[in-house]
Order: C-alpha cells, then sequence, then structure tokens
C-alpha cells in the first residue's frame, strides 16, 4: 500500500479539489509544485516519516508472514 501514499500526501498538501486535475491540469500541477516547495522541514519529516512507516510494516508482515504467524 506504500505507493497509494503519494497520493495521499497529496490530498493533504493541496488545497484543489481532485477534478482540477482533470479539468484545469496544468494550473493545478503548478500550484501542487509551489504547495511542495513551501513545506517546512518539520512537514517534510512527518510525511516522509509516514512513507518509511509504511514501508517497514510492509516488510514487518511479509517476514512475520514467512515465519508461519498469522493475523488473524
Amino acid at each position: 500500500m506504500a505507493f497509494l501514499y503519494p497520493f495521499v500526501v497529496i490530498m493533504i498538501i493541496d488545497k484543489l479539489s481532485t477534478m482540477e486535475y482533470f479539468t484545469n491540469t496544468s494550473a493545478a500541477f503548478s500550484q501542487l509544485g509551489q504547495e511542495l516547495l513551501s513545506l517546512k522541514i518539520a512537514d517534510i519529516f512527518i510525511l516522509s516519516s509516514g512513507l518509511a512507516g509504511a514501508i517497514v510494516s510492509g516488510i514487518v508482515i511479509k517476514i512475520l508472514r514467512k515465519s508461519g504467524y498469522q493475523m488473524f
């Protein structure tokens, strides 16, 4: 599910509706670029920690399943 994380981050950061990316593409991506460049260090750290957590949890679940553990 880590591949969905960038879309979640975009939905958190932007102030546009999702339809704007289809109807007014160039302006929407331009504004998204400005929003990404205006992120503070703390915001970048929080968002990158979320991505790292998603990746690590996926790896841990695969290791546990190989070891014979069942989740439910």
